[in-house]
Parts: structure tokens; C-alpha cells; sequence
């Protein structure tokens, strides 16, 4: 393996290894992509693998409408010769409370200003996607059938694998503990185990790990950690062919096409590093669940886990160049989506990496904005 490269990318989840395949399809192929574990073994790997496009903020409903159209030919996108599981059977997003349908209402112009196949239904409606759905109390909801979810190891070793064919090398079980910097440019990465890797380009794709090792290079990135669980069950019959979603109850859950059902709901915790599953989550995120779809309460859980939400102050991705390191990015602060908008920040990243042009501003997502009081703010995250 060399010691010297173009680019260096840290973080092997779908993000980073997305970053490596964009800039290696414009020509900067020279890249060593750094993973401490194995590729998808951090939050790609523990995620839901939802794909929405019902966002309330116009950047987020169209990062994800963009992603989308890649997703649904990511395999030939790639070239990745197994399938990556997209399933999009829809997102059925139910509103208890006023306020929160009131906020669906604004959320549908957004949606469908993009052009985003979004729209309101009555309960009746609902229940004729989601039959066993539990009603009671609701104000209505909004469905997007081309919503969905799709396998997050075959996307992530999709960008992987055309990112390797087309001459980038990936390094894995191997944590960067170190930056090395020289007259305010990033230089390389020092590794655990003692190797340095010289680059002048290093984006640091590391999720929560992130704004840790931003700090190496004097930036301060309003970025935390949350933990996040989730739990299978047996696999059974099909069932539910949709996501349904509450923000106000904040949990998700959908049907695999193993027949096995994932679900989760939202914490409200401290943030920490903590991925350690517990019980207290498996009997909350029971009684809350079940409640709405009742049925599901026949089902034996096989097992639970749990990942970490990067969560940034809006819920907005934050994308910035460091002020002392010149050449060292921080792609991170996805809230708990940069699964579903990855194909399109991707994109982003390496058009502005590459010198080429792209009809997004990468500066909207650059952390200047909490300094100077500009909040972007996406209502709609679990």
C-alpha cells in the first residue's frame, strides 16, 4: 500500500464510500478511503434504511427527492452486480395533534413544489393503506408512495466496489487518531497503529466520530451524539407494505422483504457515545407500537440494537472546509437521514471537491450559519 494519495476519505458508511465512488467517477481516482471497522459497521450498518422524501425543509425534501432517482438505479449507477434491496412501498406519516397536522399541511406545499408525489389523507384512507392501523386519536396523514427502504450493506458496498474498480483503495480495521498539518493545509492522517498517510485532500466522513477529530485541526463543529435502538422480529407473512411514521410519537416501522418487521422510537436521551442496547427501550417501544397497530402484537422479537444519530442543531447536514487546515472537510450532522440523501451529497461534495458546477450551494450547509443565528430548521425527525 502507498503512504501518499490525492485524496483520503475517513468513515466506510455509505456516506464516505459515496464520496469515494463521486470523486473517483470525475477523474480523482488517487483515494484511500480509512474505515476503523468493517464498511457499513457504524450507523449505516444499525440504521433503519428508510428513504423519504416527506421533509418540511426544501433542502432536506430535495437532498432526499435527488437521492431517490439514484437509489431506484443504484446497481447500475455503481455497476454493482447484486441487487440493493429497494423496496418502495411508501411512507404513511400519521399526525396526532393539531399542530403537528397543520405543520403536514405546510410540509405537502414543500414536498409538492419539488415535485414530490406527496398528499393528505383522511383516516378512512389511511387505514385502506394500513389496514390493522389503529386510528384513534389521529388527525389525518400523508403519503408518498415512491418512499421506501432498501438494503444499507449492498448500497454501501455498491459505492464501495465501483469506487474500487475505478482505482480507489479502502482501508479497513484501521482508526485515524491523528491530522498532520503544515502552514494551515492538511497534510495526512496518522493511524492507530502508527502509519502516516500523506494527502492534500482529507474528508472526514466519520458520522460521530466526526467533530472529534475536526477538533485535531481547531474546528468546533455543533455536532453530538445520540443513541438510537432498534429491534427485529420473527418474519411472518406480508403485512404492512409501508413505512407508518410518527414524529409525534416519534417511532417508525415497517415490513422487510424477509417478513421480518424493524421498528424504533425516538429517545430523548442525553447525548453520549453509548451503543449499548437496553430493556427499557424493548417495553416503551412495545406498548407505543403495538397501540397503533395492535396486530403486532403476536410477534416474538428476535433481537435489538442500537446506533448513534449525529445530530447537528437543525437537523441540516453541516458540509465545511476547516478555517486552520485547508483541504480537510467534515461531512456530518445528518440527524439520523444521511442514509437516504447520501447519493445526493455525494454529488455535492465532489462537484465542489472537482471544480464543477452543481445547482446546490455547498456554503448553505457550512456551520457559519449557527454563528451567525441562521437556523435551517427540519420540523419532521424521529
Amino acid at each position: 500500500m502507498k503512504k501518499n494519495y490525492e485524496a483520503i476519505v475517513i468513515g466506510g458508511g455509505i456516506v464516505g464510500c459515496a464520496v469515494a465512488f463521486e470523486l473517483a467517477k470525475r477523474g480523482l481516482t488517487d483515494i484511500l478511503l480509512i474505515e476503523k471497522g468493517y464498511l457499513s459497521s457504524g450507523a449505516t450498518g444499525r440504521c433503519g434504511a428508510g428513504i423519504r422524501q416527506q421533509w418540511g425543509s426544501e433542502l432536506n425534501a430535495r437532498l432526499a427527492l435527488e437521492s431517490t432517482h439514484i437509489f431506484e438505479h443504484l446497481e447500475e449507477y455503481t455497476g454493482y452486480g447484486q441487487s440493493c434491496g429497494l423496496q418502495q412501498g411508501g411512507y404513511l406519516l400519521v399526525a396526532y395533534t393539531e399542530k403537528e397536522w397543520a405543520q403536514f399541511q405546510e410540509n405537502l406545499k414543500v414536498q409538492q413544489a419539488l415535485g414530490i408525489d406527496a398528499k393528505a389523507l383522511d383516516l378512512q384512507q389511511a387505514k385502506e393503506i394500513v389496514p390493522f392501523l389503529n386510528t384513534e386519536g389521529m388527525f389525518g396523514a400523508t403519503f408518498c408512495e415512491k418512499d421506501g427502504h432498501a438494503n444499507p450493506f449492498h448500497c454501501t458496498m455498491a459505492y464501495a466496489r465501483g469506487a474500487a474498480r475505478m482505482g480507489a483503495e479502502i482501508l479497513t480495521y484501521t482508526e485515524v487518531t491523528g491530522l498532520r498539518t503544515q502552514g494551515g493545509r492538511i497534510t495526512g492522517v496518522e493511524t492507530a497503529g502508527g502509519d502516516f498517510f500523506g494527502a492534500g485532500l482529507v474528508i472526514n466522513c466519520a458520522n460521530v466520530r466526526a467533530p472529534g477529530l475536526a477538533k485535531l485541526v481547531g474546528e468546533d463543529i455543533p455536532v453530538v451524539s445520540e443513541r438510537h435502538q432498534a429491534l427485529v422480529t420473527e418474519p411472518v407473512a406480508p403485512l404492512l407494505r409501508s413505512m407508518v411514521m410518527s414524529f409525534h410519537r416519534s417511532f417508525y416501522v415497517q415490513q422487510t422483504p424477509h417478513g421480518s418487521f424493524v421498528m424504533g422510537i425516538g429517545p430523548h436521551e442525553e447525548p453520549s457515545f453509548n451503543t449499548r442496547s437496553s430493556w427499557q427501550f424493548l417495553e416503551k417501544n412495545c406498548a407505543v407500537i403495538c397501540e397503533t397497530l395492535p396486530l403486532l402484537r403476536k410477534l416474538n422479537v428476535v433481537r435489538q440494537w442500537a446506533g448513534s444519530y449525529d445530530l447537528s442543531p437543525d437537523h441540516i447536514p453541516v458540509i465545511d472546509e476547516a478555517k486552520e487546515a485547508k483541504g480537510f472537510y467534515s461531512v456530518c450532522g445528518f440527524s439520523g437521514h444521511g442514509f437516504m440523501v447520501a447519493p445526493r451529497i455525494a454529488i455535492l461534495v465532489a462537484n465542489h471537491l472537482t471544480g464543477q458546477t452543481d445547482d446546490l450551494d455547498i456554503r448553505t450547509f457550512s456551520q457559519e450559519r449557527y454563528q451567525k443565528g441562521v437556523f435551517l430548521l427540519e420540523p419532521s425527525v424521529v
